[in-house]
């Protein structure tokens, strides 16, 4: 072998890693000369290294998308195979990973909701979602909540409710924006789930009403909306919003980017609420994020919009066969495994009951809520205001601490405002999930006592 052939094609070094990030890569969503990002350097399981060589266990799944953990050995086989057989090919032809992906996927989604159109993530699968809703029906509006992230491109991040939209909001784009429930912070003076549910379908029955019924093309849900903060609809509000949309010819679009293939302990969360919609869109969890992967599934009604009239969208990259690949092996190795029963077994009877012993004990913790492996810690200043640790769109010095302690214990968190999620990989063992929630108990108690 020679000199040139043994050499590595990457230098791993971890300085001149991040003395390259800062010259030359810009980051999303910072300010360019305010950061100082964390090299990683290897990662396994729900385990990663940094570039000092400490070992973290990634209670973020990374954006909440590596759902079977790091480097899991099926998915990995899978796309070097694929890579040695058909790397790429345009999305006008058919290939066997792309159709065993939507075959797979069809399986495990909603009844009906039978063909899938692929993107390459989260953010177009919902732009996408929308254009066919408003082909579909004529109209243009689209309505979504403001606790709500729906992507980061100009159409999603206009859907989108929460802070991030605000330095992008076009005023422009059709979206109106509406409360959904969240009883803990209730917009409708509810004091119980069923007050909250009745309540928030009424606004947004109203809200309906005085936009024009005949000019909405869609509302778009997180069935449980993700980095907004965790927030599971009460019984009865999906169902609600279904009906609502089928009086009126409105498009139901389920945005399960976050939630779906197994985050909820359900392969999709509205399973859990007995509603179909018109529309999901998937990423992030399908394959476990190892190649970027997204799509629609969409129902034999909207298909058959396009039957004889050409769908005018399209990605060059659509159903990439390396992505593709991966999904399959994901999914199979779901299904092989029981990740999701799994999930479901971790959130009944580890996470809940370990986070609410959490609860008890701290008076930062306002309220821990989830299901799954889908948890958010609401962290305040005074339990009976319910003042957040940080304002909205916003951080502060006491959450700045417990992210850092938590740092300290070993521990990489997922922080939004004044919120801890809880959202390690779905295959996580009990014993480390325990390990990871008593780290953020410790840390706590640290930055508490601090303050």
């Amino acid at each position: 072998m020679t000199d040139l052939q043994s050499k590595p094609l990457i230098d791993l070094d971890a300085a001149r890693t991040h003395a390259l990030d800062r010259a030359h890569v810009f980051h999303s969503w910072s300010a360019q000369d305010l950061i100082d990002p964390m090299v990683v350097t290897r990662a396994e399981g729900s385990w990663l290294w940094d570039g000092d060589g400490a070992k973290l266990l990634d209670f973020t799944s990374q954006l909440v998308f590596t759902n079977l953990g790091h480097q899991h050995p099926r998915v990995v086989a899978a796309i070097q195979e694929q890579a040695a057989t058909l790397c790429t090919v345009a999305p006008s032809y058919a290939n066997a990973a792309r159709s065993e992906a939507a075959r797979l996927i069809a399986s495990h989604t909603p009844e009906g909701l039978d063909r899938i159109f692929f993107t390459n993530g989260g953010a177009d699968a919902n732009e996408h979602a929308i254009r066919m809703a408003r082909l579909h029906t004529g109209r243009q509006k689209v309505l979504s909540t403001y606790r709500s992230y729906h992507g980061g491109t100009q159409l999603a991040v206009n859907v989108t409710g929460d802070p991030r939209r605000w330095p992008n909001d076009s005023a422009s784009t059709g979206t109106v924006h509406f409360f959904g429930p969240f009883l803990y912070r209730s917009e409708f003076y509810a004091t119980t789930e069923a007050e909250e549910c009745a309540r928030a379908l009424e606004h947004l029955e109203h809200l309906v009403a005085m936009e024009g019924p005949q000019t909405i093309a869609a509302i778009m849900l997180e069935t449980i909306p993700g980095t907004a903060g965790i927030m599971v609809p009460p019984a009865g509000y999906l169902q609600g919003v279904r009906d609502l949309c089928d009086r009126h010819g409105i498009v139901y679009i389920a945005d399960e980017v976050m939630c779906g293939f197994g985050r909820a302990g359900r392969w999709f969360a509205v399973e859990d609420h007995g509603v179909v919609p018109d529309l999901l869109t998937f990423a992030k969890g399908v394959n476990s994020g190892y190649v970027p992967l997204g799509g629609v599934a969409i129902s034999a009604e909207i298909a058959a919009t396009f039957g004889q009239r050409p769908y005018p969208g399209g990605l060059t990259y659509s159903g990439h066969p390396l992505a593709c690949a991966a999904a399959v092996a994901t999914i199979r190795a779901m299904e092989d495994e029981q990740v999701v029963e799994h999930a479901a077994r971790l959130g009944r009877d580890v996470i809940g009951p370990a986070l609410h012993d959490l609860a008890a004990r701290h008076p930062w913790v306002g309220e821990v809520r989830g299901t799954g492996v889908f948890w958010a810690i609401e962290l305040v200043a005074d339990q009976q205001t319910r003042e957040p640790l940080a304002p909205y769109g916003g951080s502060s010095p006491a959450m700045g601490a417990i992210l850092a302690a938590c740092r300290e214990e070993g521990l990489l968190p997922f922080a939004n405002f004044n919120r801890v999620h809880v959202v390690p990989p779905l295959t996580i063992s009990d014993e480390d999930v325990l390990a990871g929630i008593a780290m953020i108990d410790r840390a706590l108690t640290r930055a508490h006592a601090a303050h």
